[in-house]
């Protein structure tokens, strides 16, 4: 990934049930000094809504199929999509939005991104077998995972990008099909071959949920950024009371 997304690596470690699966160092460098989020202007902890901008504040976003649901905190101007996703503008961009969160739980990886029809993959529910066919992942690049803990949860972190010089227009729809949560239709793409993404996956229950922090290219204002890591640093995952 072009840029450095530094999270909180060194003190997270776990023990990894495969020890097959191949490992990066934590990042010697420090994090870049981050303005907490602004304290929050809802008095208790509430579902994100389905769309539209939103207060800041902590919500909570269910994850099919698990008992517990992500908690994120936002500060203010950041809309959702969806009820499962979060995106910001940078007002000195051309594009919709700049940077963006999703929170879900994918079945299907793309063998080839670029040429994607057909190619769905059902990767199972495991955290490792994911991050294998990211990996793996024909016009695509993933860094080398990082143990991490999401809250509790232990997981993995890497970054995932286009791979090359490749033609978006050449592409199935026109697009890049990173994953999806459906066998024949694609439901998270890159438009362009300069979106980067940071993942965590997590194991629970013995099986993964994923989250990832996106933005559209590199030109995006360097504190968007910063703000948008502060938020997916935030997420852990929680019960419901």
């Amino acid at each position: 990934m072009a840029i450095s997304l530094i999270g909180c690596l060194g003190g997270c470690e776990y023990e990894s049930e495969d020890a097959s699966l191949p490992y990066a160092s934590s990042p010697g460098s420090e994090a870049p000094t981050v303005s907490p989020l602004p304290e929050s202007r809802t008095t208790r902890t509430v579902p994100l809504p389905e769309s539209g901008v939103i207060e800041s504040g902590t919500y909570l976003v269910p994850v099919t199929g698990f008992k517990e649901p992500f908690e994120i905190t936002v500060p203010g101007g950041w809309s959702a999509l969806d009820g499962n996703s979060l995106r910001k503008d940078d007002p000195g961009h051309p594009a919709e939005w700049a940077v963006y969160l999703t929170l879900g739980s994918p079945f299907y990886v793309s063998q080839d991104a670029c040429n994607w029809r057909g190619a769905l993959a059902d990767v199972g529910p495991a955290a490792e077998a994911f991050i294998r066919a990211m990996a793996a992942q024909s016009s695509t690049a993933s860094t080398p995972p990082v143990k991490v803990m999401v809250g509790d949860s232990p997981g993995f972190e890497f970054d995932h990008s286009v791979e090359g010089d490749v033609d978006t227009t050449a592409c199935d729809t026109g697009k890049f099909c990173i994953h999806s949560e459906m066998m024949y239709h694609c439901t998270h793409w890159y438009s362009t071959q300069n979106e980067h993404e940071t993942y965590r996956v997590a194991d629970l229950e013995g099986r993964r949920a994923v989250v990832a922090m996106g933005y559209i290219d590199e030109s995006i204002n360097p504190e968007l950024m910063r703000e948008a890591r502060t938020v997916f640093d935030s997420i852990v995952f929680k019960s419901f009371k």
